[in-house]
């Protein structure tokens, strides 16, 4: 062996240490979180006390719960040499309407972690942070999820963090009341709250484009697959009450609807059109 070779150090111990490790695993306990700040302008209530311990702290650390890990399982597995970063999230308690918004996947700022649920534990995608693969090799590892369907939600959570569209102005003035509506009767013990939550998700489709001065809108409801409640005439009776709450008007000349289960929708009319997260509407326009 040469003394070049001889001097590189041999990570083999943590990349055995995390080739059991998969996107949206955690661990819990005692974690801290470090970000960087302005001394000069403190803006958290974190920051504000790191500031008056240290007039000088640019990089204060918080503590959390515990991470949620980011990373794609694919790069977490990957040698240190070839990946070796891993990005976490901290671990926060919500209460039981936050867990409620975060389960279904219409909180802006949480994403739903099966395995740790009970425990009112959530990601917050909020704050993200960087750590060498050493540094997670002496976690515990806690699992996120334990089927294929929980792990894929959870990347869906992470994607629709990153990627959401941002409804024109004046879509979201047309569409306020719908997503009142839908947001008060999701959890009403009522044949309407029931319709709710055997919806998947809703959809938009703009025709020809958001940007024409004349817009079509259609409004995709779209069923969960393992919906067998709510078949038939009386979808057609939501469909119709939810529509009534988006006439027609502007820019937007027409406005239609459908309720499908996602194997109706065809897989132009699902690329084409833009999920509506309930707890908000534009990127411009926020909402508490």
């Amino acid at each position: 062996m040469t003394a070049d070779a001889a001097a590189v150090p041999n990570f083999a111990d943590v990349d055995n240490a995390l080739s059991s490790w998969r996107q949206g695993d955690c661990a819990l306990g005692e974690q801290w979180f470090a970000y960087r700040i302005l001394p000069e302008r403190p803006l958290t209530e974190n920051s504000h006390r790191a500031v008056s311990q240290d007039a000088s702290a640019y990089l204060p650390e918080e503590k959390v719960l515990g991470f949620a890990v980011l990373t794609q399982t694919c790069d977490v597995v990957r040698t240190c040499t070839a990946r070796p970063y891993v990005e976490v999230c901290p671990i926060v308690e919500v209460g039981e309407h936050v867990m409620s918004l975060t389960e279904r996947g219409e909180h802006r700022r949480y994403a739903y972690i099966p395995l740790i649920a009970s425990r009112n534990l959530v990601a917050d995608l909020d704050r993200t942070m960087t750590v060498e693969k050493p540094v997670v090799a002496q976690w515990e590892r806690t699992p996120g999820w334990s089927t294929d369907a929980e792990v894929r939600a959870f990347a869906e959570t992470l994607t629709r963090k990153r990627s959401r569209f941002a409804f024109p102005d004046d879509f979201t003035a047309l569409a306020g009341k719908l997503q009142k509506r839908l947001r008060e009767k999701h959890d009403k013990g009522t044949p309407e709250g029931d319709a709710l939550r055997a919806l998947r998700e809703v959809r938009i489709q703009a025709s020809p484009s958001w940007d024409e001065p004349s817009v079509t809108l259609t409004f995709w409801f779209i069923r969960r697959d393992d919906d067998l409640d709510h078949q038939g005439k009386d979808w057609s009776i939501w469909q119709e009450s939810w529509l009534q709450l988006v006439p027609a008007s502007g820019r937007f000349t027409k406005v239609q609807g459908q309720v499908f289960a996602l194997e109706d929708l065809t897989a132009a009319d699902y690329v084409n059109s833009d999920r509506l997260d309930l707890d908000h509407l534009s990127s411009r326009v926020m909402k508490k």
